[in-house]
């Protein structure tokens, strides 16, 4: 019939103007998802090629408030969370003012311990190694957390080649100082078998003159182990290379003290009036030898000692302790 086949081809005609239409809303959609996600990625890239600008610059209060934005929108993305924690770590250590840098050491720490929760982080040993050595410049209760990471950073540090290399740098990289901050950490922890042995590791690298901070380290270490000879051994390598005065200071006085537990008294004393020449009148240097005097059983010649000792710093808590004891021992 006329009027039912007329009827047909318009229902026809409608589905398959529909049917176009819909292909083309399709085609729009899939269209602009590709250009959204094209875009999306562009932006991605420059956001990260913006970051590793700014950070090989070494600006990095730029690279810090940056990746603070990007992880705004992405809380949990490794790269952003890694120049984050990073940046914090470098900023910290430009602070002059105390509050400052430990509200640095505190992002960095945050950061990154996110970044490691991530499956790229989660054997990362950069990350680890930054991590270990914030949570030491957070003080001695940390100590633990820091040889945690730090032990993790050396043991992922053989894949440490495979990381993304647009982040290495002095924060970043598995530094040569791992091994001191280690050692640093085990003897914050009494464990000083652990802390030698981390510090002998730092003594490997060739051409290289310890640091006189090492040396009286790895001397205290032994002295709490009670291997004296060893002990002395570093010290005097610290006195026979320092030009500071503050650590020959310090290497003499813990030498006379390795010397006076090796019953050494004259060589002791030398010490401890060499530290009186050298650098004036220090309670300390007094102090010792009141100790040793004391150690020799001259009661009132190591009173005498602790007297000076207090009138020099009359805060000297050892000399107060042993001026308020009458028995002098």
């Amino acid at each position: 019939m006329p009027g039912m086949k007329s009827q047909y081809i318009k229902k026809f005609k409608r589905k398959k103007l529909l049917r176009a239409a819909a292909a083309v809303a399709l085609l729009a959609v899939f269209v602009y998802a590709v250009f959204y996600i094209k875009n999306f990625q562009t932006s991605a890239n420059r956001n990260r090629s913006e970051l590793i600008r700014l950070w090989k610059s070494a600006a990095y209060a730029e690279t810090f408030q940056l990746a603070g934005t990007h992880l705004e929108a992405a809380p949990m993305e490794f790269f952003f969370l890694t120049l984050r924690g990073f940046s914090a770590y470098q900023l910290a250590f430009a602070q002059i003012n105390r509050g400052e840098m430990t509200r640095y050491v505190d992002e960095c720490i945050f950061a990154l311990r996110k970044a490691v929760l991530t499956k790229q982080g989660a054997k990362d040993g950069r990350v680890f190694y930054v991590l270990g050595k914030a949570y030491y410049f957070k003080g001695g209760e940390y100590a633990e957390l820091c040889v945690e990471n730090l032990e993790k950073a050396r043991e992922y540090a053989k894949d440490a080649a495979a990381n993304n290399a647009a982040i290495n740098n002095a924060a970043a990289k598995n530094a040569d100082d791992l091994y001191e901050y280690l050692g640093l950490a085990y003897a914050e922890l009494g464990d000083y078998e652990k802390s030698v042995e981390a510090f002998a590791h730092t003594l490997d690298r060739p051409g290289e003159t310890p640091a006189d901070s090492l040396l009286l380290a790895i001397a205290r270490s032994y002295i709490a182990l009670g291997e004296y000879e060893t002990a002395g051994l570093y010290l005097n390598q610290c006195l026979s290379a320092t030009r500071d005065i503050d650590a020959a200071v310090a290497a003499r006085i813990l030498l006379g003290g390795v010397l006076r537990e090796q019953a050494e008294y004259r060589a002791a004393e030398k010490q401890y009036l060499a530290v009186l020449e050298e650098a004036g009148e220090i309670a300390a240097a007094h102090f010792e030898l009141g100790e040793l005097y004391l150690a020799e059983g001259n009661t009132a010649l190591a009173r005498s000692e602790w007297r000076k000792a207090n009138r020099i710093d009359p805060a000297y808590a050892p000399a107060i302790n042993r001026l308020n004891n009458r028995s002098g021992s």
